[in-house]
């Protein structure tokens, strides 16, 4: 291969004939004072042509004599108009039209082709600006002569400008491509729009067969996609969940940051691709994954691809995070709105059941005082109605006053051994007489043992869940009755460093009104209430079971609520943590 500039050869090019090319060319395009000067449309068809004869260096000696470039045989349309070409005019026709696209001017070296020669020219290449409205058609090209060399580099020189050229060509592609990802996802904070639009955008300009994003995990073992987009002959992987410890390149691109390209994959998804994972990051944290497939016969990314796909990772994790705070907010937001409207609903009711009680504590003294009673036996009815009534009101103060002591961390338990029977004991001495005035059938059943059934707990507290919860069964039962039955789990069970051989399981089941799906999940709010309308049927400050369930919990326990719905009664039970192993008594095969 032999390469020179400005050789003999330069000479042979331009030298007499060259006054015939110039008074052939128009006059205007010397003003410019460029070696070169020539106009083209988007074809690559010249419209004029000019060489700048001065810079051409004369020789008597040249090698051998070559026919001078004519502005005739570059301009006229005969059988000679591809004497002088780029080498890969594909190429460089596709830099004309993004020229004329984007309106903007490109600097480049281009090598062209004049019989056995090449040339190799500096070149800026500038759109002619049309009229407003009208679309560009023509491009000025300036430029100068770098070298000149023979036909036998003209494969490997094709090759190095293909490659040149194309890099350039996809380096502007994929800067554009970022530009435009970025402008669409500051337009929303919805993550899945986001999401979305990434992937549909990277597809659309990239053509990969697969394009994924996947949210990044807490504990960064699975990520699931949540969004896609495939070649309309690939299959969709949206909702796919892939362990990151079975493809490295996820745990790597995690690791480090930076894109990760792989040849060879191992995960069976993509094992027939290649694949290049993009970590999308926010303050040096990862917070999702890019991922695309591409067919073996993709070139790989070169260096300065990956560091735009690092860029669009970046951008999205940006975007991502900002998202995820937004609705972090929202979310917290509707929860405190949704908190304060439950405490004002709460509070209108729980005016309702203060006043109840504390108007007939005060109508029945008022009649003592006022000498109503007409005889002792009357008098001593009315103070003991005012007497439930304070007892009542007592119960409603109590339960503010225990929601707000555990709301502010203050709620003091002394956990020590209680027996099951003697809590059910005193629980049935309460509520057996008011289910039988309310013609309400009421059992108790404890699990067949030989020793007594040792629990760890507070006994005041758990008294007061199973009041609480048996309260709740006497009032939305009007038929049927109630029943409550313990049982023991042995399994070992670790609370506060310490280890415990198993839980009781205690269950309140009664065949009242029930409750809807729908609507269980309000049960455990604070302040809530199933039914929580002025006009409500049944009274009651709505805390019962947000209360017992934070004070089983305290314990160690749990508290569930069962119930198929409305009219098909309902069951709650909670845990208690055992003490000491009883021994039970094994029931005969033959009994169910």
């Amino acid at each position: 291969m032999s390469i020179t500039a400005n050789s003999q050869i330069s000479n042979v090019l331009f030298s007499k004939n060259l006054e015939s090319m110039t008074s052939n060319t128009n006059s205007s395009l010397q003003n410019l004072g460029a070696e070169l000067v020539y106009t083209q449309d988007a074809t690559g068809r010249y419209l004029s042509f000019y060489w700048q004869q001065d810079n051409v260096p004369k020789h008597e000696e040249v090698s051998s004599p070559i026919q001078v470039l004519n502005l005739q045989q570059v301009v006229n349309d005969s059988q000679d108009s591809e004497i002088f070409v780029p080498v890969e005019q594909v190429l460089y026709l596709q830099r004309l039209q993004q020229v004329l696209t984007n309106l903007e001017p490109d600097k480049c070296r281009c090598w062209f082709s004049y019989h056995q020669y090449l040339l190799e020219f500096e070149l800026v290449i500038s759109p002619i600006m049309p009229k407003r409205g009208s679309a560009a058609t023509q491009v000025l090209v300036m430029g100068r002569l770098l070298q000149v060399g023979d036909d036998t580099s003209h494969e490997n020189l094709g090759t190095e400008q293909t490659q040149e050229l194309d890099v350039v060509l996809r380096s502007q592609q994929n800067q554009k491509l970022v530009h435009q990802i970025t402008k669409n996802i500051r337009r929303t904070l919805d993550l899945e729009i986001i999401w979305q639009q990434t992937v549909d955008s990277l597809g659309s300009a990239l053509a990969p067969e697969h394009c994924i994003i996947c949210p990044c995990p807490a504990d960064n073992s699975t990520v699931k996609v949540a969004a896609a987009y495939q070649q309309s002959t690939a299959n969709s992987m949206l909702g796919v969940e892939i362990d990151i410890a079975s493809e490295p390149v996820f745990t790597q691109a995690l690791t480090t940051l930076e894109p990760v390209f792989s040849k060879k994959p191992i995960h069976p998804l993509f094992s027939k691709y290649q694949l290049l994972v993009v970590p999308t990051c926010y303050q040096e944290k990862a917070n999702g994954l890019i991922a695309m497939t591409m067919v073996k016969t993709c070139y790989p990314p070169n260096n300065l691809e990956m560091e735009l796909a690092k860029e669009v990772g970046e951008q999205l994790g940006t975007a991502i995070a900002h998202a995820t705070l937004y609705k972090q907010l929202e979310d917290a937001r509707q929860q405190a709105e949704e908190a304060t409207r439950r405490k004002s609903e709460f509070l209108a009711n729980v005016s309702h059941e203060l006043r109840t009680p504390l108007n007939g504590m005060i109508g029945f003294l008022k009649l003592i005082l006022e000498g109503m009673a007409e005889d002792p036996e009357e008098q001593m009815q009315f103070l003991l109605e005012a007497h439930k009534s304070s007892l009542h009101l007592l119960d409603i103060i109590n339960d503010i006053l225990d929601i707000s002591r555990i709301e502010a961390g203050k709620m003091e338990l002394k956990p020590q051994s209680v027996t099951l029977n003697e809590l059910f004991s005193d629980v049935e001495n309460f509520s057996r007489p008011q289910a039988e005035t309310r013609n309400l059938s009421f059992q108790m059943h404890t699990p067949d043992t030989c020793d007594e059934i040792i629990m760890y707990g507070d006994y005041q507290r758990l008294k007061q869940v199973m009041l609480n919860l048996l309260g709740n069964a006497l009032k939305f039962t009007h038929e049927g009755g109630i029943t409550v039955s313990a049982d023991v789990v042995k399994k070992k069970v670790v609370f506060q460093n310490q280890e415990f051989p198993g839980m009781v399981r205690v269950r309140v089941a009664d065949t009242g009104i029930g409750v809807s799906l729908d609507k269980q999940d309000k049960l455990f709010q604070l302040f809530s209430q199933v039914d929580g309308s002025r006009t409500r049927q049944y009274g009651g400050t709505g805390l019962g079971l947000a209360i017992s369930q934070k004070l089983i919990e305290a314990m160690g326990g749990e508290v569930n609520f069962y119930s198929l719905g409305e009219g098909l009664g309902s069951t709650v039970t909670f845990t208690v943590l055992l003490y000491q192993q009883p021994v039970l008594v094994l029931k005969p095969e033959n009994e169910s």
